[in-house]
C-alpha cells in the first residue's frame, strides 16, 4: 500500500531591499465596469419562457419537469414493443417452453434477433405486470401461472447470450422468404437483398457484402456471390438437441444421445447449406446483372476475336501483297537483267563487230598506203607493216581503235596515212605502251 509523503516547499525569499512602493510594476489596468443585459438562449430561453408563463420558481419548474419526464419514460415503456397478444399464447404450457416462440411470448416478434437487451427487459417487465398470478388474481382472473412461467423462461433464454444465440440459430420465423418469380420481376434486387440481409445474421465474417442494385459493378456482384457460395455460418442447431440424462448410472444411454444429437446437428447443417445454395442458384439464375455482364463479356470476347481475325486477315493480305510485290520486283529485275544482258550482248557484239570493222579499216589503210613501200611491196615489207598494225592495235582499247580508224577513214594518200600511224606510235611511246624503235614501218 502506497503512503503519501508531504514535502514542504518554502516560497522563495524576496530580494533584499524590495518594496511594493518602489519595486512593483503594473503590467495593465482594470477597465471600468459596464452594465449589460444578458438574455437566455436555446433550451435556457425555453425554460425561462415556461417559468414566466406558468409563474413558477426554479425549484417548482424543476420538480414538474422531472415528473413529466418520469411519465414520458413510463409511457414509452408501456408503448414500446407494443404487439397484439395472441389469445392462443395463454394456452401455452411451461413444460413445452422449448418449442415456444420466445420473442412472440414477450411481444417482440417484429424485432426478434435485432431486439436489444434493454428492449427484452422492458418487454419482460410489461408482461409481468400484466400476467403475474397475483396481478391476475387481484383483477378477478385465474391463478394459472403457466403463461407466466413461459414469460420467465423466454426472458431467461433471451437474456443469456449463449442460449439466445442457440435459439436464434433455429428461429425460422426470422427468415425472409425468397420472392416468387412473379414478384421478383418488379423489384428483383430489393427483394433478394432483403433475403440475404436476413441470412447475413448467421455469418461469422462481418460486414457481409450487400446484394446491390442495377448500378453495382461486376466486381461487386462477383464478390457478393463468391462470399455467399463460400459462406461460413455459425449456425449449430444445438437448441434442438434432445435432452441428455444427467445421471451417471446410464452412461451408454448418455453417449448414445450425444451421438444422436451430433448426427442430427450435422444433418441440419447440411440441409441448411443446401437451402442456402438453392437460394443463391435461384438468385443468380434470374439476376439480370449477371446476364448483362455475360453479354458484355461475350461482346468483348467476340470483338477481341473479330479484331484478332481482322488483324490476321490484314497480316495475311499484307504478306500476300508483299509477296506479290517481291515476286513482281524479282520478275522485273530478272527481265531487266535479261534485257541488260541482251543489250550488253548486243553492244558487245556490236563493239566486237565495230572493232573488227575498225581493224579492217586500219589494215586497209596500210594496204592503201602500199605498206609504206616506194614501189611494189615485198612480202617482208607487207608482213612488217601488218605486224606493226597488229602491235599498235593490241596496245590500244576499242575506243582508241575507233578513233584511229576515224582518222584514217577516207585517206588515200600514202604520206597522210603514214603520218597518222607515225603520230599514233609516238603517242603510245609517250604513254609508255610502246618502246622507242619497236615499230619499224613508220
Amino acid at each position: 500500500m502506497s503512503v503519501a509523503t508531504t514535502v514542504s516547499r518554502p516560497l522563495p525569499a524576496l530580494p533584499e531591499g524590495w518594496s511594493a512602493d518602489k519595486d512593483f510594476k503594473a503590467v495593465g489596468s482594470i477597465t471600468a465596469s459596464s452594465q449589460r443585459t444578458i438574455e437566455p438562449v436555446g433550451p435556457h430561453f425555453l425554460a425561462h419562457a415556461r417559468r414566466a408563463r406558468h409563474k413558477r420558481t426554479f425549484s417548482e419548474d424543476d420538480r414538474i419537469q422531472a415528473q413529466e419526464s418520469a411519465k414520458k419514460i413510463e409511457k414509452d415503456d408501456e408503448s414500446d414493443e407494443s404487439e397484439a397478444e395472441d389469445p392462443m399464447l395463454l394456452q401455452l404450457q411451461a413444460k413445452d417452453w422449448k418449442t415456444q416462440d420466445h420473442y412472440q411470448v414477450l411481444g417482440l416478434s417484429k424485432y426478434r434477433w435485432k431486439a436489444t437487451e434493454d428492449q427484452i427487459k422492458r418487454a419482460h417487465r410489461k408482461k409481468v405486470l400484466k400476467h403475474h398470478p397475483d396481478k391476475r388474481a387481484a383483477v378477478g382472473g385465474t391463478e394459472d401461472d403457466q403463461f407466466f412461467k413461459c414469460i420467465q423462461k423466454a426472458t431467461e433464454v433471451l437474456l443469456d447470450p449463449t442460449r439466445r444465440r442457440q435459439y436464434d440459430s433455429v428461429d425460422e420465423k426470422a427468415n425472409v422468404e425468397p420472392p416468387s418469380k412473379k414478384d421478383a420481376t418488379k423489384n428483383y434486387n430489393k427483394l433478394w437483398g432483403r433475403v440475404f440481409k436476413s441470412e447475413s445474421r448467421f455469418s461469422k465474417i462481418q460486414p457481409v457484402p450487400q446484394f446491390g442494385d442495377d448500378n453495382s459493378t461486376k466486381e461487386e456482384v462477383d464478390n457478393f456471390y463468391n462470399f455467399w457460395y463460400n459462406f461460413d455460418s455459425w449456425r449449430s442447431f444445438e437448441y434442438l438437441d434432445e435432452d441428455v440424462p444427467d445421471d451417471n448410472e446410464n452412461r451408454s444411454q448418455k453417449r448414445h444421445m450425444e451421438r444422436k444429437n451430433t448426427n442430427a446437428r450435422s444433418k441440419r447443417k447440411a440441409e441448411d447449406n443446401a437451402r442456402l445454395r438453392k437460394l443463391l442458384d435461384d438468385a443468380s439464375a434470374g439476376d439480370e446483372r449477371i446476364k448483362r455482364f455475360k453479354k458484355e463479356a461475350n461482346a468483348a470476347k467476340n470483338k477481341k476475336k473479330n479484331d484478332r481475325e481482322a488483324a490476321e486477315k490484314a497480316a495475311k493480305e499484307e504478306a500476300r501483297l508483299k509477296k506479290e510485290a517481291e515476286e513482281k520486283a524479282a520478275k522485273e529485275a530478272e527481265e531487266k537483267a535479261k534485257a541488260d544482258r541482251d543489250a550488253g550482248k548486243k553492244a558487245k557484239e556490236a563493239a566486237k563487230t565495230a572493232v573488227k570493222k575498225n581493224k579492217r579499216v586500219l589494215r586497209g589503210s596500210v594496204k592503201d598506203a602500199n605498206y609504206f613501200a616506194s614501189g611494189d611491196a615485198s612480202p617482208a615489207q607487207i608482213d612488217a607493216a601488218l605486224n606493226d598494225v597488229e602491235l599498235i592495235t593490241g596496245k590500244i582499247d576499242p575506243d582508241e581503235v575507233a578513233a584511229l580508224a576515224a582518222k584514217l577513214n577516207g585517206l588515200t594518200v600514202s604520206d597522210e596515212i603514214k603520218a597518222v600511224w607515225t603520230e599514233e606510235s609516238k603517242r603510245l611511246v609517250g604513254a609508255g605502251k610502246l618502246k622507242e624503235g619497236e615499230v619499224k614501218s613508220f
